[in-house]
């Protein structure tokens, strides 16, 4: 996840074709992530993309040939990988002040 921040920060991951550099750039359903054609040469991609355990979401489509994904679609409270324990009225209690 860190690894992650830090290439969308350094430029080596376009949305729909243009640079994000926004780690928290909200992405949309069926827009398409990729890496940077320059930056598919990088050790540590290469090496990632070659690891057998890589857990990919099932609302991400990926072409790990290609090295790009798409959006598929919004990720349910159930698809979150660890326990969460959300409570909606304390949310709307917060930002209504």
């Amino acid at each position: 996840m860190f690894a992650a921040r830090q290439f969308v920060s350094h430029g080596h991951i376009p949305v729909n074709g243009k640079r994000v550099n926004i780690p928290s750039y909200r992405v949309k359903v069926g827009d398409k992530i990729e890496v940077r054609e320059r930056s598919k040469q990088l050790a540590v991609l290469i090496e990632a993309t070659q690891l057998a355990e890589r857990d990919v979401p099932d609302y991400v489509e990926v072409d790990h040939n290609k090295m790009t994904a798409t959006f598929a679609r919004v990720p349910a409270l159930s698809d979150v990988p660890y326990p969460v324990q959300m409570e909606p009225n304390t949310v709307v209690e917060f930002y209504s002040r």
